[in-house]
């Protein structure tokens, strides 16, 4: 067993982890306008269901705005009936080829809602962490099952590995702060 090729493994997938993570919070909203607030958004589309972004360009003209300028006009009602069933709360308003979002306030209890929901990211990144370490631990055991290693090795590479899972932990425990923090500012 190769306990580099492994660290190095394991950083990668937990360093994923926490793009993912950011990517979902990015698609999150605490209140300004984000180009990313529509990424999940699906079209159906030329027959297949297609993100917003390849059929248009969605740019944010002021802080309460979202614009999105379809390349195909006749795409618009797809996109516009996209967007209001997304579960976003979008209202879009339709001139030509452009769909305009307008963002309202958000009310304290729909900020309560993100608030839960940008915890539950960050709970569903530390599942995924603990899985990557119990993979990576269970590795280690068969190598010292099949004699590969000795057990002061198995000891070190343990502890060498529980160091990299805290420093990702925090982390995450970090942007779901900040992200929470976001949600809540007024």
């Amino acid at each position: 067993m190769d306990y580099t090729v492994l660290k190095a493994e394991v950083e990668q997938k937990t360093q994923s982890t926490i793009e993912v993570l950011k990517n979902e919070y990015a698609g999150l909203r605490t209140g300004r306008a984000s180009v990313h607030l529509l990424d999940a958004v699906r079209v159906p589309v030329y027959g297949a269901e297609m993100p917003i972004a390849q059929i248009a360009t969605v740019s944010t003209p002021d802080t309460q705005t979202l614009s999105v300028t379809l390349w195909d006009a006749t795409n618009a009602p797809a996109a516009e009936k996209a967007i209001r069933d997304s579960g976003l709360g979008l209202n879009p308003m339709t001139a030509g080829g452009v769909i305009r979002l307008n963002l309202p306030p958000l009310t304290e209890e729909r900020r309560k809602e993100l608030a839960k929901v940008a915890g539950k990211y960050a709970e569903e990144a530390k599942i995924s962490m603990r899985n990557i370490r119990q993979d990576a631990m269970g590795k280690i055991k068969r190598a010292v099952t099949d004699k590969e290693i000795s057990e002061d090795d198995q000891r070190r590479y343990e502890d060498d590995l529980q160091k990299v899972f805290e420093a990702r932990a925090t982390e995450v425990d970090a942007l779901a702060r900040q992200k929470e923090a976001d949600i809540m500012s007024v």
